[in-house]
C-alpha cells in the first residue's frame, strides 16, 4: 500500500467514525444533514454509508411527509450502537448474577446503594463551588461525559436538559434497573435546593437516549 492510499484509508476511517458518532448523538439523519457535518458532497456521504451498511453498522429508513419524494434517513443498527463501549459488560453482568445468587436481591441492593453513595460524594466534590444552577448542571454533565455517557447540556426555555447519548453501563442497567433509579436519585440530591429533576427519556424504556429536565426553583 502506498503512503497516499494509506492516508486515504485513514481519512475514510475517521470520516466513518465521525458519521457513527453523529448518528449516535443526533439519531436518524438524512444524507444532506451528514453532508453538512462532514463538509463533503452527498455522493461522498452515500459511498461511506454503503460501506457502513455492508458492515451492519447503519441501515436506512424511508420517511414520507406530504407531497414530494420520500426521504432516505440513516440510523445506527444494534451493532452500530455496540461500537460505543459498554464498560466491561460481560464481567459486570456475571458479577451481578453472582451477587444475587449468593446474597439475594438484598445483596445487590446494598451494592447499588454503596456505589450510589460513593458516586454522589464524587459529584458533590466537583459541584461544591458552583454558584448557580447552570454551573452545577454543566459540571455534572462534564463529570458524566468523562465517565463515557456522552453527556451535554441544552437549554429549553428556563429549564436545562442534561442529555446522555450513551450508557457505558447499559448491560448492568439492563440486568438491574436499580442502577438507573440510583442515578436519578443522585441527580435529584445534587440539585436539591436549586432545581427539580425529572427524567423525560430513558434508554432502557425505548428512548434513544436518557434526558433529564432540571427546572429552576421559583425562589432561586
Amino acid at each position: 500500500m502506498t503512503y497516499a492510499n494509506k492516508s486515504l484509508d485513514n481519512s475514510t476511517s475517521r470520516s466513518s467514525e465521525h458519521l457513527l458518532r453523529h448518528l449516535k448523538t443526533h439519531g436518524t439523519c438524512s444524507t444532506a444533514d451528514l453532508s453538512k457535518v462532514l463538509g463533503v458532497t452527498s455522493e461522498a456521504v452515500r459511498q461511506q454509508m454503503v460501506k457502513l451498511v455492508e458492515q451492519d453498522l447503519v441501515d436506512s429508513v424511508v420517511a414520507r411527509s406530504g407531497v414530494g419524494r420520500p426521504k432516505q434517513l440513516w440510523q445506527l443498527t444494534d451493532s452500530g450502537h455496540a461500537r460505543f463501549p459498554d464498560t466491561h459488560a460481560q464481567l459486570t453482568v456475571q458479577i451481578i448474577e453472582s451477587v444475587t445468587q449468593l446474597f439475594g436481591q438484598g445483596g445487590i441492593d446494598q451494592v447499588i446503594e454503596l456505589r450510589g453513595s460513593q458516586q454522589l460524594a464524587e459529584y458533590q466534590a466537583q459541584l461544591a463551588s458552583a454558584s448557580s444552577l447552570a454551573e452545577r448542571v454543566k459540571r455534572l454533565a462534564n463529570a458524566r461525559d468523562a465517565e463515557g455517557y456522552m453527556a451535554r447540556v441544552e437549554s429549553d426555555g428556563d429549564d436545562f436538559l442534561l442529555i446522555e447519548d450513551h450508557c457505558p453501563i447499559c448491560a448492568a442497567a439492563t440486568k438491574c434497573q436499580g442502577f438507573c433509579a440510583s442515578e436519578l436519585s443522585q441527580f435529584q440530591m445534587l440539585m436539591q435546593g436549586w432545581g427539580q429533576v425529572t427524567r423525560e427519556e430513558h434508554l432502557l424504556r425505548g428512548g434513544r437516549r436518557c434526558v433529564y429536565r432540571i427546572r429552576k426553583l421559583a425562589d432561586r
